[in-house]
């Protein structure tokens, strides 16, 4: 048996084990992370260009239109912000790698079979809201704003048109794909909460009329203030809630069959 004194040596030395093991993680995450920065700096204005490509269509082609910078550092900067946002996304797939072997050495063989689908799953759903918010929330969302535009009144006053900052623009690009992003990760959070036994399928089908509710108010607060942006986040995530319930209770029939099965080889061996 272990004396006291060779027990907090022993511990003090795991600790300074697991602190090495995280420092080396985060070394090579953020070794990644500098790489696809410097990697989208290369290429971000073809970047910024893809996605201003919605606006430009919007725009019915961007002839004599333009996006302007009112600060000298300003298109310097927005460069950077749109370089570390997409080599971000771009490393995540590492980043994920690296915190899940940080933690499979204190994860049972079970634990890691539930925790290796999420750490796919996570961006492959990231991927898809992004994917929704480019391709069908920013046309339409983009023709809405441009609607306000409109030439002098019956000769009176000047005309309005859009002459949009660079930067501002690229924030609430990164806004609303961010939202649509983390908002599409509903599923993860809710089977996890299943597995964990703290909510149950039953729990979600009872809580719809809750869930609209929250579902709404997350996507008014997440979205622009225009109607086209708040409905094209709330339909999807009602959508996912649904498939969160189905397959909550597809986690819950298993958990039941192998509590059956243990009962019955427990009766078999006695």
């Amino acid at each position: 048996m272990l004396s006291p004194d060779k027990e907090q040596v022993d511990r003090r030395h795991h600790l300074i084990e697991h602190l090495r093991e995280l420092k080396s993680r985060m070394v090579v995450s953020l070794v990644a992370l500098f790489i696809a920065f410097a990697l989208c700096y290369l290429f971000a204005d073809r970047l910024f260009a893809y996605l201003a490509e919605p606006l430009v269509q919007a725009m019915g082609g961007g002839e004599g239109r333009r996006l302007i910078y009112t600060g000298l550092p300003e298109a310097f900067f927005v460069k950077v912000k749109l370089s570390f946002f997409a080599g971000l996304l771009l490393c995540f797939p590492v980043i994920a790698t690296q915190f899940y072997l940080f933690l499979a050495p204190g994860l049972y063989k079970k634990e890691k079979r539930v925790l290796a689908p999420y750490l796919i799953a996570a961006p492959l759903l990231f991927a898809a809201g992004a994917a929704l918010a480019y391709f069908y929330i920013f046309p339409l969302a983009w023709k809405f704003f441009l609607g306000f535009e409109h030439g002098a009144v019956d000769g009176i006053g000047l005309p309005v048109v859009l002459e949009a900052r660079i930067s501002e623009y690229l924030g609430l690009v990164i806004q609303i794909v961010f939202a649509f992003g983390v908002a599409f990760q509903l599923p993860i959070l809710l089977t996890l909460l299943v597995r964990m036994e703290m909510m149950s399928a039953d729990t979600l089908k009872k809580g719809r009329r809750y869930a609209v509710v929250i579902l709404i108010t997350a996507a008014a607060a997440l979205t622009p203030p225009d109607i086209v942006s708040q409905i094209g986040l709330f339909v999807p995530l009602y959508l996912l809630y649904e498939c969160s319930i189905v397959a909550s209770a597809m986690i819950e029939k298993r958990k039941h069959d192998a509590v059956i099965a243990r009962s019955e080889t427990t009766q078999q061996s006695s």
